[in-house]
């Protein structure tokens, strides 16, 4: 791997704290990791007693929505960005759950119950083939398995159950 500016060989150091980490010699710096990261939401009504599940063009499995952050962009600007996009819906209010490192896209997922003002879907027919209301039992079922989107969605159901 080579140095982005000074186009040098990385070499691993020990830095203090951190363990061994790339170094450039020529820069005399340290090159930490860096990866994108993404919102993955769950979508509910203002009752929060339905999710919003969704199936993608080129895939058959329901999933969660999700989006990258934008460079320049703050999860609080990214989540209404995708909702509106995605969706056609104006998102009400967003808590933050959890995050989770996603190996498969090498991204870190923050997660977050979503609500939505409950109006007419207006679906980004190029991303979304099927959006889909659901209980939260129902959406439990439906999800892909041994997914990054069934951690989050079970961990978003527990917290929802503590408020129905």
């Amino acid at each position: 791997m080579y140095g982005r500016e000074c186009g040098d060989k990385l070499t691993l150091r020990f830095c203090e704290n951190e363990g061994l980490v790339p170094y450039f010699e020529k820069c005399q710096s340290y090159m930490f990791p860096t990866f994108p990261i993404a919102v993955s939401m769950v979508v509910t009504n203002r009752a929060q007693d339905k999710i919003l599940l969704a199936k993608h063009v080129e895939d058959d499995d329901f999933i969660l929505f999700a989006g990258y952050v934008k460079k320049g962009e703050n999860v609080e600007k990214t989540i209404p960005r995708e909702i509106k996009e995605e969706l056609g819906l104006n998102v009400v209010k967003a808590k933050y759950m959890s995050s989770r490192y996603h190996a498969k896209k090498e991204l870190l997922m923050l997660n977050f119950i979503v609500v939505v003002e409950e109006q007419p879907l207006k679906i980004a027919e190029e991303e979304i083939a099927e959006a889909r209301w659901c209980t939260p039992e129902e959406a439990v079922r439906l999800i892909r398995k041994n997914t990054t989107a069934e951690f989050f969605l079970n961990n978003a159901v527990r917290e929802l159950k503590k408020k129905i």
